[in-house]
């Protein structure tokens, strides 16, 4: 057993530790119960989860690693930590990486990558830690096997992760590889996608799970669908990383579990069904509904989504009531787009944007809302903290989100009926997001 960590976006930890909670809980009613259906005597009890800043810990073997990988859409990675002490210099974090028997991570035919993330480090090279660290796994292969292994920077069988603080340092085997946002179905993008994981805070943040007292989920602004695809693969069933490979599937640990990764995605496969809710999603951009549209076949859910190439600001409701939930473009990530909103060359972030038609987007959506949208639920992605005000809304919650280096807040407006603000007033065309 191991303290597994699993690092995610900065205000998502309470999410993902419930998440990885609900998860764990389900597959150990599952084991309870075996495969013939009868509870066993003495079952096993899902680990506690611990939230700390930057991600959860979980205690759990190599199938809570395996499981973890398959089944989280929170989670950036799953790491599985082998080695922490004190640190002065690159020497130190050498010695440390020699007390690890990479043996039996790893033989010499099999490549590795060491990645370095810092904070308020004494180190002067990240580049020369790194280094260090693969020094000490290729002479310790050397000693006890005869050959070192190579490296590949970018499919290692073996990714290693090394923490640096001010003075202590840990080593971790990331299981999972590739980020665990890189669900392995997205090809077409804009210019300013949305993270997966982020997408899935979002869901998660607002309480939808896909089900069907959930009702139905509409994003009028889906730029590559990122948002719609999530919803759909939930509302089906889907595990999130049930279309691409991780590193564990290579590390020698994890060979004597060949049985249990199989046995997990069949179960997985087998746990795929019709959409229980209907999600909808669409854009200005008929480029942009496109690539959502491929997006979503490649992710199998294209089936599951009714994709329309519709202003938002003129587009009715898909049903009685449900959720909006959007992630409109703003200064520091794309101007909008259908807006005639300069752009100069050169321009500040906040500058790509034409005051005037941003403040009237705002309002003619908050208008269409309170004329055609009344019992539904909206949830919007913006860094403006000042965004209600330009809807001229009272937000009922903010969630505070990151989106990479951007803090955001997700606003929820429970939406009555009623005149909107600025009626009768022109007002600009919707923008096209990347999400």
């Amino acid at each position: 057993m191991a303290h597994l960590f699993l690092p995610c976006a900065s205000g998502v930890e309470a999410l993902l530790a419930a998440e990885v909670q609900q998860l764990l809980s389900a597959s150990t009613e599952t084991s309870r119960h075996g495969r013939g259906g009868k509870m066993s005597k003495s079952g096993p009890h899902a680990p506690a989860v611990e939230t700390a800043r930057g991600g959860v810990w979980v205690q759990g073997d190599e199938r809570t690693a395996m499981l973890l990988n398959l089944e989280s859409r929170l989670a950036q990675r799953v790491l599985w930590p082998i080695a922490d002490g004190p640190y002065r210099d690159e020497h130190d974090l050498y010695r440390l990486a020699c007390t690890v028997p990479w043996e039996h991570w790893i033989t010499p035919e099999q490549t590795l990558r060491v990645d370095v993330s810092a904070q308020r480090s004494p180190l002067t090279s990240l580049n020369f830690a790194a280094l260090r660290i693969k020094d000490a796994v290729c002479d310790r292969l050397r000693e006890t096997a005869g050959a070192r292994p190579s490296v590949d920077t970018r499919q290692p069988d073996l990714p290693i992760a090394l923490f640096v603080g001010p003075e202590a340092a840990a080593l971790y085997i990331d299981t999972s590889g590739a980020a665990l946002f890189k669900r392995g179905w997205r090809e077409d993008k804009g210019e300013a996608p949305l993270k997966e994981t982020l997408a899935a805070a979002m869901l998660a943040a607002a309480g939808w799970q896909g089900r069907a007292e959930d009702g139905p989920l509409l994003d009028p602004c889906c730029g590559a669908g990122t948002i719609a695809i999530e919803a759909a693969q939930m509302a089906c069933g889907m595990a999130a990383g049930a279309l691409r490979h991780f590193a564990f599937e290579r590390m020698l640990p994890f060979k004597p579990f060949a049985a249990d990764w199989r046995d997990l995605k069949r179960a997985a496969q087998a746990r795929v069904h019709a959409p229980a809710v209907p999600v909808f999603a669409g854009d200005v951009s008929f480029r942009m509904t496109d690539f959502a549209a491929r997006n979503a076949e490649r992710a199998g859910v294209r089936q599951a989504i009714d994709f329309k190439t519709a202003d938002a600001l003129q587009r009715p409701p898909p049903a009685v009531a449900g959720t909006l939930m959007m992630n409109p473009p703003y200064g520091e990530r794309i101007a909008p787009k259908g807006t005639g909103a300069a752009n100069p060359r050169g321009a500040s972030p906040r500058q790509d944007f034409d005051g005037s038609s941003e403040t009237d987007f705002y309002r003619g959506l908050a208008t269409q809302w309170k004329h055609h949208y009344a019992g539904w639920t909206a949830w919007v992605l913006s860094p403006d903290a000042k965004l209600p005000s330009q809807l001229r809304l009272k937000e009922s919650r903010r969630v505070p989100l990151w989106n990479g280096p951007i803090e955001c807040r997700l606003f929820r407006f429970d939406i009555t009926a009623g005149a909107g603000p600025g009626d009768g007033a022109a007002v600009s065309r919707p923008p096209s997001t990347s999400a």
